[in-house]
């Protein structure tokens, strides 16, 4: 092989240290790697790196190639064999390849997979399964408590086969939060790892309840007695029921606010009961009549407009 100047290859100085050096190859191998880089001159100039960095990285060897190098620039052919490394076609020489490979291909090369240039004599690389994304609905309740919960889906696209998980759902969930499961996706098609599993939280609508964030709202029906005179009475919360005092006076559309008692989380949301005063109806004529008195009773107009 034709003289070639090492340190300009790695685009360092001569007098480059051991650290410089390896910076710069780390670099400079995952620029022109032939699986992350398909122009034609990448697998050359990956060839080059290579061979420049198994002689400067070794002392020995790059003694003796700041010795001769002068006379190289002038044609002279260099054995790179010598130095017992280099590009090989087909595999790698030297030591310090393998954290260079597991960086680009992760854990398959430290497992014994081999680079891929090894894989393509020993077969096709193992390619990991799918990820595989489903909607998961809930009820408010098991969002609120978390839990486990055991779930049924089909394990791949148009497969008919069911495939059972026992899962954790989080105390505190929202709708549209994914959860991850690792390695619970669809297979992979040739001994890989199998993909991931997202399943996207939906919570279900609740006959009582509403979410608004992280604060749950609930709308308490009371009666105009109850308003007028004010009243204490127990109120469903997530949590269990608990007692409220109904002011004197209060009226439909405002809000009371139970602290605390919302979603659980980093920021614990309220629950907020609003008040809906009912009527109750006139059937007969003496519900009527006493309506009536009601009205010639009360000077009593809720429209000052």
């Amino acid at each position: 092989m034709k003289y070639q100047d090492y340190y300009q290859i790695l685009g360092v100085p001569r007098d480059a240290d051991k650290s410089d050096i390896k910076k710069a190859y780390r670099k400079l191998a995952r620029k022109y790697h032939p699986d992350v880089n398909s122009e034609a001159s990448a697998e050359e100039k990956f060839k080059q790196v290579n061979e420049a960095y198994e002689v400067l990285k070794d002392s020995d060897k790059r003694q003796a190639y700041d010795r001769f190098g002068a006379d190289w620039k002038h044609g002279q052919q260099f054995d790179g064999g010598g130095f017992g490394g280099g590009y090989s076609g087909g595999g790698f020489s030297g030591g310090d390849f393998s954290d260079f490979f597991e960086s680009i291909f992760g854990s398959d090369f430290q497992q014994g997979r081999g680079s891929p240039f090894q894989r393509g004599r020993q077969g096709p690389r193992a390619h990991r399964g799918a990820d595989q994304q489903l909607k998961l609905d809930i009820t408010l309740e098991e969002a609120f408590n978390g839990g486990a919960k055991t779930i049924q889906f089909t394990k791949s696209s148009g497969s008919p086969e069911m495939k059972k998980l026992k899962i954790t759902i989080p105390q505190g969930v929202s709708s549209g939060q994914k959860i991850r499961l690792a390695k619970q996706g669809q297979a992979s098609p040739n001994g890989g790892e199998a993909g991931d599993l997202y399943l996207e939280m939906n919570i279900l609508p609740h006959r009582l309840f509403r979410l608004e964030d992280r604060d749950v709202i609930l709308r308490l029906p009371i009666t105009p007695w109850e308003a007028a005179e004010g009243a204490t009475l127990k109120v469903p919360t997530l949590s269990g029921s608990v007692e409220l005092k109904i002011k004197p006076g209060i009226q439909s559309g405002q809000k009371m606010r139970l602290k605390g008692k919302g979603m659980p989380g980093a920021k614990r949301g309220d629950q907020f009961v609003e008040i809906m005063i009912q009527t109750p109806p006139a059937d007969s004529s003496a519900d009527k009549q006493f309506y009536q008195d009601m009205k010639a009773r009360f000077d009593f107009n809720p429209r000052p407009f």
